[in-house]
């Protein structure tokens, strides 16, 4: 059997064609209300489908925060499996923003719920929690290049509670962060080593300022949340990112999403945000790589 194309290829293909920009699919209560949609299942369906019909033929990458759904309970997780498959089949990548983590058979029963083919929820990478230690991941690791799938672990969150962990110093004197990275970088040496982007990702608050003291080359994407509503711009990306910013995958919720429900609003505003990154990201890079030589 032919192994898949790996995440990160893909995603680097999606990124070129549609620009760097992932959405979130965050159907939460007030939004809900805003769109004139009922706080339901029924509401659910018709925020989930408008937004699919909307993004998912032109965005690189939609992310279904997978708790919104959870929070109707069996009809809500049906939702999200018809929400992952539409999208998926419209074009877009599909990361599940779940945020698991656990150890042994645990970790790998989540591993499987969104990184095996087979499964109703698999997606085309999941994010993940490495504060069980790095190693416990190993089965989502493992799967994910098995299957060609991507995983995306929390590093340096933008939530001021994450410092108190992220930023604590180990006997090594690494702070845990780094020590994630630290691990995301050796996940991705191979496809480093051949030139491509890596299928590791690491999610980096794009409100965070500057993080020059990190080595944020890990080979693989850096999934930056905060865009917009949480108070960064696309032109903050560089002074944030430095030289690591072209791996850059921003992602947007309520700047795009509070143009809805309608779909002309929501394509114009997750089109116009996607430039304003591809003209910060383009600031920094040698003409010879504007060139896609």
């Amino acid at each position: 059997m032919t192994a898949p194309p790996p995440f990160g290829a893909r995603l680097r293909a999606a990124m070129d064609a549609r620009g760097p920009l992932c959405v979130g699919i965050d159907p939460h209560a007030s939004l809900l209300a805003d769109w004139g949609l009922s706080d339901d299942v029924a509401g659910l369906e018709a925020f989930s489908r408008t937004v699919v019909e909307a993004l998912a033929d032109r965005v690189a990458v939609l992310k279904p925060q997978s708790a919104f759904f959870e929070r109707f309970g069996s009809r809500g997780i049906a939702v999200l499996e018809e929400t992952v498959a539409a999208a998926r089949q419209a074009g877009a990548l599909v990361l599940m923003d779940a945020k698991r983590g656990d150890i042994g058979s645990t970790m790998a029963a989540y591993a499987a719920t969104y990184l095996d083919p087979a499964s109703p929820l698999f997606s085309d990478a999941v994010t993940v929690s490495p504060y069980l230690g790095f190693g416990s991941l190993a089965p989502a690791v493992d799967l994910a290049r098995e299957n060609g799938c991507g995983l995306f672990a929390l590093a340096l969150t933008s939530n001021p509670e994450g410092q108190e962990v992220q930023h604590a110093v180990r006997a090594d004197g690494r702070t845990v962060a780094a020590t994630v990275l630290g691990h995301l970088k050796a996940a991705n040496a191979d496809e480093a080593a051949r030139g491509e982007l890596g299928s590791y990702g690491a999610v980096v608050g794009a409100t965070l300022g500057d993080l020059s003291s990190y080595d944020l080359a890990t080979g693989g994407p850096l999934l930056a949340p905060g865009i917009g509503a949480q108070g960064a711009t696309p032109a903050d990306l560089p002074r944030v990112f430095g030289d690591a910013v072209r791996n850059v995958v921003p992602s947007v919720s309520r700047g795009v999403l509070r143009h809805g429900p309608d779909v002309a609003a929501l394509r114009a505003a997750a089109l116009g945000c996607a430039d304003e990154v591809r003209t910060a990201v383009d600031e920094v890079r040698t003409p010879v790589e504007r060139q896609g030589l």
